[in-house]
Parts: structure tokens; C-alpha cells; sequence
């Protein structure tokens, strides 16, 4: 038996392939609009560089506060701009993996729905014939109540 042919990872690969220049679109965008600069970009980027030097200084042996340059504007924009672009990446995968999901729960489900039918069909199928059986069985005693009438010695008159 030869093994299917796996068109969802290639379907999920060409996804990935053409999520990569929207990505890389969006990347641009957002490192030319002030918007996107200012309120997309920077805030995760200078939050990320936060939270990584916290652990740097506390894993270091740091105690209480500790003083650290934030990232410049520009570096805070391109980095952001990259977490931004491979959030869509990440997120397109996302998406497919949920979809190949629900395909899946709806397959299964028809099939189930489909094993119900083929269930009921044979429940109905059985009631049928022990039907049969129990109009059958009530013929076959009305035929030996007259067969057994018949063997009774009848009188002469």
C-alpha cells in the first residue's frame, strides 16, 4: 500500500514560503510609519529588552533595582519590525494548524454521524426480524395446537 501523498505539508510549506514577503512588506511598512514606529514597533521591542536584561542581571547575581540603557529608537523599531513579521509568520502557521484541525473534527464527525446511521439501520434491521421470529414462532404453535386436535382420536357416531 503506498502512503498518501502529504499535500497538507506541502500546502503548509507554500503557505509559510508566501507568508515570508508579506512579512517582509510589513517589516518595511512598519519601520517607514511613525505609527507603527512609535506604538507597534518600539513598545515590545523596549518591553523584550527589559524583561532580557532583568534576567541577564538577575542571573548574573544582581539584587534590587538595576539600572540599563534602553534600546535606541532605531534598534527598538527593527526589532520590533522583525517580531512583528515573524508573529505573522507565526501566526499563518497558526492558522493553518487550526484549520487541518477543524477539517479533521468535521471528518471525524461525518464519519461518526455515518457509523449512527449504519448502527441504527441495523437496530431497526434487527426489531425486524425479531418480529418476524415472534409471528413466526406464533404460527408455528397454532400449527401444532391443530396438529395436536387432529391426533385426538375422533368418535364414530
Amino acid at each position: 500500500k503506498m502512503a498518501a501523498f502529504p499535500l497538507g505539508k506541502l500546502l503548509y510549506l507554500g503557505m509559510r514560503q508566501i507568508s515570508k514577503p508579506i512579512a517582509y512588506q510589513l517589516k518595511n511598512t512598519a519601520k517607514r510609519s511613525p505609527f507603527f514606529r512609535k506604538y507597534i514597533c518600539s513598545p515590545p521591542a523596549q518591553a523584550l529588552h527589559k524583561l532580557e536584561m532583568f534576567v541577564k542581571f538577575r542571573l548574573m547575581g544582581a539584587k534590587g533595582h538595576v539600572e540599563y540603557a534602553a534600546l535606541s529608537e532605531e534598534k527598538a523599531v527593527e526589532q520590533g519590525a522583525e517580531m512583528l513579521g515573524e508573529l505573522f509568520i507565526y501566526a499563518t502557521a497558526a492558522g493553518y494548524i487550526v484549520y487541518e484541525y477543524w477539517k479533521g473534527v468535521k471528518k471525524e464527525h461525518k464519519k461518526e454521524s455515518s457509523t449512527n446511521e449504519h448502527i441504527t439501520e441495523l437496530q431497526d434491521k434487527i426489531m425486524q426480524l425479531d418480529n418476524e421470529v415472534a409471528l413466526l414462532t406464533t404460527r408455528i404453535r397454532s400449527l401444532e395446537q391443530i396438529k395436536k386436535s387432529d391426533k385426538t382420536p375422533k368418535k364414530i357416531k
